[in-house]
């Protein structure tokens, strides 16, 4: 499974590469730059990508109910477990997993929770 930054870093990575393609010149000295600040932990995003990173992301917020679900599965918790906990049925259950996944652009609940985590919508 791929985080966020990984995916960011492979976006300029390959957008650097299609550029450089292009214009038939090596890639640019600022990639070194951003791979270091990047291991250093920062988290720089040139508008290019961060255009194509919200190509992925939806414009809708996670509802309080959504979170209080991804809070419960980053903990752990089933999906009989989370319903029980919130007095809903299973089944709404399953159907904010599949709103949060939508919204945050997750192929399933891990990434979900580290995308979330990543973006300050819940933490650790």
């Amino acid at each position: 499974m791929r985080s966020i930054l990984q995916v960011i870093v492979s976006f300029q990575v390959r957008l650097r590469r299609e550029q450089a393609l292009r214009h038939s010149q090596p890639l640019p000295n600022d990639l070194t730059e951003t791979i270091r600040q990047v291991h250093a932990g920062r988290k720089p995003i040139p508008p290019e990508v961060a255009t194509r990173i919200a190509e992925h992301l939806s414009d809708d917020p996670l509802t309080e109910r959504e979170v209080e679900v991804l809070q419960l599965a980053m903990a752990g918790n089933r999906n009989r477990d989370i319903a029980n906990r919130l007095f809903i049925s299973e089944e709404t259950v399953k159907a904010h997993i599949k709103h949060i996944l939508e919204k945050l652009g997750a192929s399933d609940r891990t990434q979900a929770v580290t995308i979330a985590v990543q973006l300050g919508i819940i933490q650790i």
